[in-house]
């Protein structure tokens, strides 16, 4: 009996070292076939993945901001060539690229890797593709079964999951709650009137999201705990108590709002998920175990080679900070000047939408339909204001810009909701809030707003806000970006002798 069981161990690992040297292999013909330039880490990806998937650890591969997508080959191959049911997880603009682009590659190469979507995939099929939110719903049900996982973009898993756990009650939601329960129909009416009234009454209602407190909730939620039956989504509404955070996104126009609440750590909401599963992590180096509450097995960073040509940078010393009153005036002086003489793309990236709204309509008064607003058509001098999320989702879609400027560096904003929440939690727990959270979150979207720019343009970057050089931790930004060279002052761009203004 014991002999029988060394022997199988030995078989396993016999078998899991060849599917380590066969993804190797194939993955180097497959490569030699295309003739194209290589990513530098293929391989070692690839090895990595076999490994994983052999072992049924926790393995977190770190990126380089904006490496080559082609990435993707090391991961699919050793997913080829193996008998692991596998859970792939990825948003849809990643799901689309795999069906359309790299499972085709696959295909070309000889290899063959069925997969399916939906909620029901045939038992035979290794591949599922998964949604974040139908990861959860499949999880809570208990239909993952053995797979393992695998999930691209980790950097962005923290925000996937949150918004795929996220209760919204709609107004018709409290329609339905009424019909239900109609003796509590009175208490109900009483209870939205007096948030209405809060919300509605809240400072700049409509442009951003209004914090709802615990106290605010407390009477509502007294009162949904004696109602038997509740229909959906107040069960879920119900069950998510610590560790959550609520907001309110108002219609003031309509006198309507939606009340939203989110977990601040997603992962420990979900408990057990990881737990007894292998799970292969891709993603960026502002994604570490750390800051996902996560303890891999393996952790690898795979970064790109040093770059060449440095990124010629503009930010003067002496700017004023945000929260000044000329801080609009400075933006708009320094934003004519920039855009003056271009003529490539320019983008102008902040998140303070009335501070945008006023930036867009100055610099079109003065450059009129070149400038847009997130729009995804500019013309090929056009000026796009946009704020970092729409950047960072349509960039791909758009050309590659001569010059990036960051009016406002992407630090998320205390009067968010969620962020004052999270703030808060970190607070309570004597932790450094600003230096754990908020600035390497700014800096992984910075990196990966600046991701064209650095690797496939000719153009620079330009950073207005005061903060970076008046501020200690600007030099973690600074930092982050090397290599850079500074430019001193500007002058219009020659578009046929190349190269950069002095």
């Amino acid at each position: 009996m014991a002999c029988s069981l060394q022997l199988r161990t030995i078989l396993i690992l016999l078998e899991g070292c060849m599917l380590e040297a066969q993804a190797h292999q194939r993955l180097k013909d497959l490569l030699r076939g295309e003739g194209r330039q290589a990513w530098p880490h293929h391989l070692s990806l690839s090895r990595l993945v076999a490994r994983s998937l052999r072992r049924g650890d926790h393995t977190l591969v770190r990126l380089a901001p904006g490496s080559d997508p082609s990435w993707w080959l090391g991961l699919l191959v050793p997913l080829a060539l193996s008998d692991t049911p596998v859970a792939l997880v990825a948003s849809a603009c990643l799901r689309q690229r795999l069906l359309q682009v790299e499972l085709p590659r696959l295909t070309a190469a000889g290899l063959v890797l069925p997969c399916a979507e939906g909620p029901d995939p045939p038992p035979c099929v290794r591949l599922w593709l998964l949604s974040h939110r139908d990861l959860i719903r499949l999880w809570r049900q208990g239909r993952l079964g053995e797979r393992q996982l695998v999930i691209p973009e980790v950097e962005l898993l923290d925000g996937h999951l949150r918004r795929a756990l996220e209760v919204e009650i709609e107004p018709a939601h409290w329609d339905s709650l009424m019909r239900v329960h109609p003796a509590a129909e009175t208490s109900l009416l009483n209870l939205h009137e007096r948030l209405s009234r809060r919300l509605l009454r809240h400072p700049g209602a409509g442009e951003r999201p209004v914090p709802i407190s615990a106290e605010e909730e407390a009477p509502l939620r007294q009162l949904l705990a004696l109602l038997p039956g509740l229909p959906a989504p107040w069960p879920r509404w119900l069950e998510a108590r610590e560790g959550w955070a609520s907001w309110a996104r108002l219609e003031p126009g309509l006198l309507r709002w939606h009340l939203h609440r989110q977990p601040l750590e997603p992962l420990q909401v979900l408990g057990d998920l990881l737990d007894d599963r292998g799970a292969v992590l891709v993603g960026e180096p502002a994604a570490d175990g750390a800051s996902l509450g996560l303890r891999p097995t393996v952790e690898v960073s795979l970064g790109d080679p040093p770059l060449a040509d440095p990124l010629p940078l503009f930010a003067p010393r002496g700017q004023p900070l945000p929260n000044s009153p000329q801080y609009g005036d400075h933006l708009l002086e320094q934003g004519r000047r920039l855009v003056l003489g271009m003529a490539d793309l320019s983008v102008v990236l902040l998140d303070d939408l009335p501070l945008r709204l006023k930036l867009t309509a100055g610099l079109a008064a003065e450059f009129g339909s070149r400038v847009v607003h997130q729009s995804t058509a500019p013309d090929s001098n056009g000026v796009v204001c946009a704020g970092w999320d729409w950047w960072l989702q349509h960039q791909s879609r758009l050309p590659l810009p001569g010059q990036v400027v960051v009016a406002l560096l992407p630090i998320s904003s205390l009067e968010d909701p969620l962020t004052a929440a999270r703030v808060e939690s970190l607070r309570r727990q004597g932790r450094d809030w600003f230096r754990e959270r908020l600035l390497p979150d700014g800096i992984g979207r910075l990196q990966r707003g600046l991701t064209g720019l650095r690797r496939h343009g000719d153009g620079r970057l330009a950073v207005l806000d005061g903060r970076l050089r008046s501020r200690g931790w600007g030099q973690q930004i600074l930092q982050a970006l090397q290599p850079w060279v500074e430019l001193h002052r500007l002058l219009p761009r020659d578009p046929e002798a190349g190269g950069h203004p002095a």
